[in-house]
């Protein structure tokens, strides 16, 4: 699992300005069954995504491809974690750790 942390490089302006590209890009990473939530940090200064389904290149190949990031709005920092508890709805996610 990966956290993915968008941090604002530019103005919330330009941000909001590339806010429609920026949801179709997070829509198709939804359909493909890779993001499983996501969100505006508070304040306001970036975002947060939690992924799965893929290895550390194919998430650094997602967010590459972020207008955000395409545009130079934001940088990203992603943190890989195994899932080994999760809540009940999200049982199909959690993961063992390796050798065990």
């Amino acid at each position: 699992m990966f956290v993915l942390e968008l941090t604002y490089t530019a103005p919330v302006e330009r941000a909001d300005a590339l806010m429609r590209e920026h949801i179709a890009w997070l829509d198709e990473s939804y359909a493909a069954g890779v993001f499983v939530a996501s969100g505006r940090k508070n304040p306001r200064d970036g975002g947060v995504i939690l992924a799965v389904g893929t290895d550390r290149a194919g998430i650094e190949e997602i967010a590459a491809a972020d207008p955000f990031a395409v545009h130079g709005v934001c940088s990203y920092r992603i943190t890989e974690f195994t899932a080994t508890r999760t809540a009940p709805e999200l049982a199909s996610l959690k993961e063992e750790l390796p050798g065990q």
